[in-house]
């Protein structure tokens, strides 16, 4: 078995040295840059275009978020994430190898043309992230922690990067096999995950897009603000429309649900006013039962 304390030093130094490289070289394939130059582009256009126009340009808890997305892209791998992920990693194929499995990969899709690596990637990533978005709100203490993307009460781009570290936690967990499984690429990797994180901040902006029929495949402003609704028809108690990008899965299984045009409806979720308010008190809710307090 590998030396633990190694792979994590390892996993800090190469980490370290990737974000380094990563703001002292701009790239059109460096995320950092990436990030900051689509977050400023869905800025501009809700000042430019606003949906909902008495909501203010910064709107409450704006930099907030904005802290959330450096933490969560960036701080939460370098503090800890990734050097953990490195250890559990290795010691899952050194299980694997013991009983003389080398390579979990079942499809071998590195010779397929580059658009079909991409799309079945994107597919299969984007339905796992479907499925445990649901598992997030249909399990308790999972809810608990998903309660911090939740506390949005005024929607823009930036909500997209409010959540609890725990999700990614859970998200890189669940999403390790099934992506073992077809094999892939970095590059295909960060191709689709920076088409991913724009689809996202568009699904949050305030922002009116007509889409047409394709408003049926793919997640939008007008869709996901229900996603938010800080009270849920009665068919959908748990919550409704969780596509992160596509939308096509809760047209499929039934979760799609648009009332009426949702611009000026209350969002968050019952008990919202009293949640914690701070970037430290959202980071350990979750983890500690509270006291009952009067619901708002």
């Amino acid at each position: 078995m590998p030396d633990t304390l190694s792979i994590i030093k390892d996993a800090y130094t190469s980490y370290a040295e990737y974000l380094w490289r990563e703001i002292t070289n701009p790239s059109w394939n460096n995320y950092v840059y990436w990030l900051m130059g689509i977050s400023l582009f869905f800025f501009i256009l809700e000042i430019l275009r606003p949906w909902r126009e008495d909501q203010p340009r910064f709107r409450k808890d704006f930099w907030l978020d904005a802290f959330y997305m450096v933490f969560n892209f960036f701080l939460f791998s370098l503090i800890i994430y990734n050097a953990a992920s490195e250890v559990i990693v290795t010691w899952f194929r050194e299980g694997l190898a013991y009983f003389g499995i080398d390579n979990l990969v079942a499809i071998e899709i590195g010779s397929w043309p580059i658009w079909g690596q991409l799309l079945v990637l994107f597919l299969v990533r984007d339905f796992v992230h479907w499925n445990v978005h649901r598992m997030l709100h249909r399990v308790p203490w999972l809810w608990e922690f998903h309660k911090v993307h939740h506390s949005v009460e005024q929607m823009g781009f930036a909500a997209h990067l409010r959540f609890h570290w725990m999700e990614n936690v859970v998200y890189r967990v669940l999403e390790y096999l099934p992506l073992a499984l077809i094999g892939f690429g970095i590059q295909e990797f960060f191709l689709v995950h920076a088409f991913t994180t724009l689809v996202g901040h568009f699904n949050h902006s305030n922002l009116r897009v007509p889409l047409g029929p394709l408003k049926y495949v793919f997640n939008n402003p007008q869709m996901h603000i229900w996603h938010h609704a800080k009270k849920m028809p009665k068919e959908h108690l748990y919550g409704m429309n969780y596509g992160l990008t596509l939308s096509i899965w809760d047209y499929l299984f039934g979760t799609a649900c648009i009332p009426h045009d949702g611009k000026d409806i209350p969002l968050g979720f019952t008990g919202v006013k009293t949640f914690p308010k701070t970037f430290i008190g959202q980071s350990l809710h979750g983890f500690r039962r509270k006291r009952k307090k009067k619901d708002v």
